[in-house]
């Protein structure tokens, strides 16, 4: 053994190669999880600020404020998907036991799986034409009728080769098992994206609709500021001896976010209106007070 090699152990193995493998395997899924989690947060943020005018960027949110948004957009996509493929594993060992008991089924059962393979081709085909524009598919068609059209293929003939008692699959698929695998998986995260911005949307639509579930706003300021009519109430503070920093008050504000020492600032007639968005740095230079109805 050369100087300075590290030694094996007992069984030939080196010590530190089961750490790096067990290293490895860890990581990999948490970082490709933290991933998807921050890209589907910032596709979700960005529809949601995007309605009232605001680019996602100027916020500055954080990688962990991402990643927490994300969540509310991943429930239902996550909560569909594994019910789904509950009710696929349940269908898969009933098919798996009648075939192993070589259970004769009537004609409708031998031929349900051919069936659904048949309605996977169909909704691929949609899938595609849709894709390029053949009719309207909406944001989130395409690839579920992409990914479901080729899962369901696929599932029926498991389902066709578990019927008949027989192993599958068998090695001459494999290869194309493997596209199949990259192609759903493509068109779920194609999916899961135009849900996350599809919900920010309406979770937007929703929130100028009800910006009394957001703080109110009194908001102080020494200069004057500029709001087009009937978007903010202004009042010229009295006078005072010693005479006071702040001059102006305005009301019938809601906090709309507050990010990296900056308030963004809403009317809350907003949705009638389609006003600004004010933009103020949290600091000496106002003065502001909150209020929750």
């Amino acid at each position: 053994m050369a100087e300075g090699e590290p030694e094996d152990d007992e069984n030939g193995k080196r010590p530190w190669a089961d750490w790096l493998v067990t290293l490895t395997t860890l990581l990999a899924p948490t970082t490709f999880i933290g991933a998807l989690l921050l890209y589907f947060g910032v596709a979700y943020t960005d529809a949601l600020y995007e309605h009232f005018g605001i680019d996602a960027a100027t916020l500055g949110f954080s990688t962990q404020d991402y990643a927490l948004r994300s969540a509310s957009a991943l429930y239902v996509p996550a909560g569909t998907a594994l019910v789904i493929a509950l009710a696929a594993v349940l269908v898969y060992y009933a098919a798996r036991a009648v075939g192993n008991r070589r259970t004769r089924l009537p004609t409708g059962g031998r031929l349900a799986p051919y069936a659904l393979s048949v309605c996977g081709l169909v909704l691929f085909v949609l899938g595609v034409l849709g894709g390029f524009d053949v009719w309207q598919a909406g944001a989130m068609d395409t690839p579920l009728l992409l990914g479901g059209g080729l899962v369901l293929i696929v599932y029926g003939r498991v389902l066709s080769f578990k019927l008949a008692g027989t192993v599958y699959p068998v090695a001459r698929e494999r290869m194309a098992l493997g596209l199949v695998a990259v192609l759903v998986a493509l068109s779920s995260f194609w999916a899961v994206h135009a849900y996350a911005k599809q919900h920010g949307d309406d979770e937007a639509r929703y929130l100028a609709r009800n910006l009394w579930l957001r703080p109110a706003v009194t908001l102080d300021t020494a200069e004057r500021l500029y709001f087009p009519p009937g978007q903010a109430r202004e009042t010229v503070l009295p006078a005072t001896d010693p005479p006071q920093r702040f001059r102006y008050r305005y009301e019938g504000l809601r906090l709309l976010a507050e990010a990296n020492g900056r308030m963004f600032l809403i009317p809350e007639n907003w949705a009638q209106t389609h006003g600004n968005v004010l933009v103020v740095p949290a600091g000496d230079a106002v003065r502001v007070g909150f209020r929750v109805d």
